[in-house]
């Protein structure tokens, strides 16, 4: 990365300054999670052009912008002085500046810093603009294969510290139907998996150090999380994002002759999806019921000979 920043910073210029930056505004910069190469276009641009970059630990975002040959003035803000630091940001912006705000990896304002700032910016009428980009979460969620087209998902973030506390969290997320993201630190992950194990066999699917060297992702049942954490010490290391899959009811009993004759009668006029949808509100059997039945219809009847 760091042999051809100029290179790199040419390829971003080219591909995003056609877009407007305006002035006075926040810009709230995804940056990558473990791999400098998951840094977008658009972001490096964008940090090549502002006046300043409001960041987590001043240290890590220096190293991190050396290594795409940019160097910008630097401003702390973290969850110690969010608040106090952002009258430094709110001077910058009302004077006309582009400040940048970036958390230690992937989007600020998710579980990091960054959302009382933004509440702030906006309070005093300012503008923040989001520069999309890495994301533990989205990568964990696109790799654990747990939801569905319509599968909902809750973010849950970090529980608290407090072993009462985290329990009674566990519990309530348990009970929840939806999949649920959890984040942890590895000194506290251990504490987590013994609490998690109340969820039986509820699956998880566990992102260890994702987009680096030694990254890894496994799916396992909630019960079995704290022994797979104790079989090698080496998976206690890194940074992990957890998904607690959906409650998975039981599943559906076949439609009956009615709902079966009312969906047939459906598809010989309407498309599929809308057939289904329909047939569930009229019979009320479960749509992903009907839709499995109705897949099959469509299947055998492109299997009949002309």
């Amino acid at each position: 990365m760091s042999s051809c920043p100029a290179t790199l910073l040419a390829a971003a210029h080219e591909a995003a300054a056609h877009q407007h930056y305006p002035q006075g505004a926040l810009y709230l910069v995804a940056t990558p999670i473990g791999n400098l190469a998951d840094i977008g276009l658009r972001a490096l641009h964008l940090l090549s052009l502002v006046d300043c970059v409001a960041c987590e630990d001043t240290r890590h975002s220096a190293g991190l912008l050396q290594g795409y040959g940019l160097h910008k003035p630097l401003l702390a803000l973290h969850q110690h002085n969010e608040v106090e630091a952002a009258q430094t940001v709110l001077q910058r912006l009302q004077a006309g500046q582009r400040v940048a705000y970036v958390s230690d990896a992937g989007t600020p304002g998710v579980s990091d810093p960054g959302a009382r700032l933004v509440a702030l910016v906006t309070a005093a009428g300012l503008r923040c603009v989001p520069i999309p980009g890495p994301s533990s979460i989205t990568a964990l969620l696109s790799v654990a294969g747990a939801l569905d087209r319509d599968g909902g998902f809750v973010v849950a973030g970090f529980l608290s510290s407090k072993a009462g506390e985290r329990q009674r969290q566990v519990q309530a997320i348990g009970a929840d139907a939806r999949a649920c993201v959890l984040l942890e630190a590895p000194h506290r992950i251990e504490a987590l998996a013994h609490d998690l194990a109340v969820l039986g066999e509820r699956g998880l699917s566990v992102g260890r150090e994702l987009t680096k060297q030694f990254e890894q992702v496994v799916l396992l049942r909630a019960q079995d999380f704290a022994a797979w954490l104790q079989a090698d010490a080496q998976r206690r290391r890194g940074e992990f994002v957890l998904l607690l899959h959906p409650l998975q009811s039981a599943p559906p009993a076949a439609a009956d002759a009615k709902a079966l004759r009312t969906l047939d009668v459906l598809l010989a006029e309407l498309p599929l999806k809308t057939a289904v949808k329909l047939c569930a509100e009229i019979t009320a059997w479960p749509r992903n019921a009907l839709y499995q039945a109705a897949l099959a219809r469509r299947k055998d009847e492109s299997n009949e000979p002309d």
